[in-house]
């Protein structure tokens, strides 16, 4: 057992608390977060803290779920997905506004690629992609094999922005600014 002192607000170590760093905020709709089983081992996963940062947002792991257990009976009209699917065209902006849910799934890009074989489902939902116009700032301490990739809080950054029409998430990637820099301090002081 580690004799780490742990966050119970963050539950990050507490030499490396993000607490400082994190917003509460309201989404216009509720936010679904959809974390591969391996992704929620992972040690500098966003996904927790966009949960801890967005107050209407819930935060689940598994390969396989029925949609209606997890998006409800009108699961196929409430329901827009964030993720650049290749079979059909983005849905508009205003048809996506009028969803109750935005369904994020967290993984690495083969992950999440799983997660949409295991549950072919996702494909019927209607969807929103990005284009970011930077590079991720997730990138010195995780790499995408997409130059487009973004970590997942980020990239439900960008997409309540759009859905917002506004830049008023912005602050919630604050903490993951603070998380980089924690992680790369830790890593200069491993090279000494």
């Amino acid at each position: 057992m580690s004799g780490r002192i742990i966050c119970h607000q963050c539950d990050r170590p507490a030499s490396v608390c993000l607490c400082d760093a994190l917003v509460h905020t309201l989404a216009p709709l509720e936010l679904v977060i959809w974390q591969d089983p391996d992704e929620a081992r992972h040690r500098l996963s966003t996904a927790p803290l966009l949960h801890k940062s967005i107050t209407n947002s819930r935060l689940v792991v598994a390969d396989q779920y029925d949609p209606v257990k997890l998006l409800g009976p009108g699961w196929r009209q409430n329901t827009v997905l964030l993720f650049p699917l290749e079979h059909k065209p983005e849905c508009p902006v205003e048809q996506a506004r009028q969803c109750q849910q935005l369904l994020i799934l967290d993984g690495t890009w083969r992950k999440v690629r799983r997660l949409l074989l295991l549950n072919p489902w996702l494909k019927e939902l209607p969807h929103l992609q990005l284009t970011p116009a930077e590079l991720s700032r997730y990138r010195p301490i995780r790499k995408s094999p997409r130059p487009d990739g973004l970590s997942t809080l980020e990239a439900a950054v960008a997409g309540l922005n759009r859905l917002a029409a506004s830049s008023e998430f912005d602050a919630v990637a604050g903490v993951l600014d603070r998380l980089v820099e924690l992680q790369l301090q830790s890593q200069a002081r491993q090279v000494k």
